[in-house]
């Protein structure tokens, strides 16, 4: 008898299990993230390999077909092995550009320099100026500043000055040479001291002044 109930009560257990895992449903136990993640993505993101081009924004071009990958890009054209793009020759930027764009297959220069800078200022094109009393200077279109230094002429004189903002020497007490240590106009004869009397070459005025002697208070010159 106690074999029977033994058997019986196995029976029970089993069907009870078997009612358990019935109630069980797919809620209870959810897929694994990861499996989720996956099939999401497989629906998200395609694989174009082959059939088609993506640009920068996610348009699909379809092949043979011709599109810009992006807003500074060359145009490209869509292949089986991806996008084949134009290589142009581009225009060289000027030197003086200050402002270079690059919102084509080629950059652009959108501001060209137009003015020159000299020892720290600006000056305008073709803008005049004297950066010393001995300069005048040129700002260039081409945005170079040219300048020529005055050739002052020989001073007729041997104390030339140099006045404010002038470049060139002056002679302020006309044309001189010296006669000894004494300094004696041009163009006249000087008597330098009580036996000679000096005057300076023409046009020469570097050279000593020429002189002569005269008597001495009546003495005869020796």
């Amino acid at each position: 008898m106690a074999l029977h109930i033994s058997a019986a009560s196995m029976i029970l257990l089993a069907i009870t299990a078997s009612a358990s895992s019935a109630a069980i449903t797919q809620e209870d136990y959810p897929a694994d993230e990861g499996d989720q993640t996956s099939s999401n993505d497989n629906l998200i993101f395609d694989d174009y390999r082959g059939k088609g081009c993506v640009d920068d924004s996610g348009f699909v071009y379809k092949l043979q077909e011709r599109f810009f990958p992006g807003h500074s890009n060359c145009p490209c054209v869509c292949t089986e092995d991806g996008p084949v793009c134009d290589q142009p020759e581009c225009p060289k930027i000027h030197p003086k550009c200050t402002k270079v764009e690059h919102n084509g297959c080629c950059p652009e220069c959108k501001e060209v320099k137009n003015f020159c800078e000299y020892h720290g200022k600006s000056y305008k094109i073709l803008e005049e100026f004297k950066p010393s009393p001995c300069e005048w200077c040129r700002c260039e279109p081409s945005n170079e500043v040219h300048c020529v230094v005055a050739d002052c002429a020989v001073p007729e004189c041997v104390n030339p000055v140099y006045e404010p903002e002038q470049c060139c020497p002056v002679c302020k007490n006309g044309p001189n040479c010296f006669a000894g240590t004494i300094i004696i106009p041009a163009g006249i004869e000087v008597k330098v001291d009580d036996c000679n009397i000096c005057h300076c070459h023409n046009g020469d005025w570097w050279k000593p002044a020429q002189c002569s002697k005269r008597e001495c208070h009546g003495k005869p010159n020796l």
